[in-house]
């Protein structure tokens, strides 16, 4: 073997040996930036903000419209704050879109804090009846609301945030109510004393609790005056129940077609005003009416009248 042989064994081990070390430096710098990378992330802070819907309210429903405030609970673990670029929501019952919407440039979450952001939604009823025809008044109809949180965050750039909620709402309807009749506590053609015996019907598939009402009575057209009480009752669903209504008037002032009434022919009536009621999605209001019913007026046999009634109140109607 020549002397120009032996260096060429010596240097082909020496350059594999090189490249090896080479190797092993390029991965040692990179995992030492990656390491730096992670220490300075943990130090600044930085990570991913998080959302949960805490809450579904509703505070005001009735026969047109249902107002919903969604609350949703966002947190920023970082350093500064982040802006809340977008919000969008939809409002689906049985994967059917009730109302959708968007919010732009919805503010800011602080740093290191948690913040609610408050979505205000109103579902219009005559919209949704219009549309889907197989949803009916009274009835109660599945929803789930869909929320996406659009944020802005340092190194992780533009994030989206996909929130789920789900739960029921009614679509109401109004009571249906008849005056059965109207009994007489005193009889008096200067004031008389009177009790109506009012039933409700509760035509929703869910209770309504009775707190208040507020009404006015027209007998053959003529007013003989309203009121506005404090009534408790429960009305179950699809269920009903009769109160008593104390009402004050004036027999005299009420004209002909009254005196036609008291001598104990019905008569037509029109009622119009309004009950409060709890339920399970909150208080409502709901407007009661009805026009050409037929009701009648019963005086009490424990104020010792009798037969001869009808002549003595003809006279005393003569009379004045």
């Amino acid at each position: 073997m020549s002397s120009s042989d032996k260096p060429e064994v010596v240097e082909r081990d020496a350059k594999d040996d090189k490249n090896e070390e080479k190797g092993g430096f390029i991965e040692k710098v990179k995992d030492f930036i990656h390491d730096i990378g992670e220490k300075i992330e943990e130090t600044i802070g930085f990570g991913k903000p998080t959302a949960d819907v805490t809450a579904i309210h509703i505070p005001k429903i009735n026969l047109e419209r249902a107002d919903i405030v969604i609350d949703v609970l966002v947190t920023n673990p970082n350093p500064i704050p982040i802006p809340l670029i977008d919000i969008n929501y939809l409002i689906e019952s049985d994967g059917r879109k009730l109302i959708s919407g968007l919010i732009p440039d919805a503010g800011t979450i602080h740093a290191h804090g948690s913040e609610t952001v408050k979505i205000p939604v109103s579902l219009i009823y005559d919209d949704i009846k219009s549309t889907y025809n197989d949803i009916k008044p009274g009835s109660i109809i599945p929803y789930k609301i869909k929320v996406d949180l659009i944020v802005d965050v340092p190194i992780f750039g533009r994030l989206t945030l996909p929130l789920e909620k789900t739960g029921e709402i009614p679509i109401p309807y109004k009571p249906d109510i008849d005056l059965e009749k109207i009994h007489f506590e005193r009889f008096s053609f200067e004031e008389t004393i009177a009790v109506l015996h009012l039933k409700l019907e509760n035509k929703n598939d869910f209770d309504l609790g009775l707190n208040g009402l507020d009404y006015e009575v027209w007998l053959s057209d003529v007013s003989i005056g309203g009121a506005e009480l404090s009534q408790s009752a429960t009305i179950e669903k699809n269920g009903f129940t009769t109160i008593e209504l104390p009402i004050t008037f004036r027999p005299k002032d009420c004209g002909s077609a009254l005196w036609d009434m008291i001598r104990g022919r019905g008569t037509g009536y029109t009622m119009k005003g309004n009950i409060d009621v709890d339920t399970p999605f909150g208080a409502m209001k709901l407007p009661i009416s009805k026009e050409g019913g037929t009701t009648c007026l019963k005086k009490n046999k424990g104020d010792g009248e009798d037969e001869n009634d009808d002549e003595r109140i003809e006279k005393e109607r003569r009379r004045h």
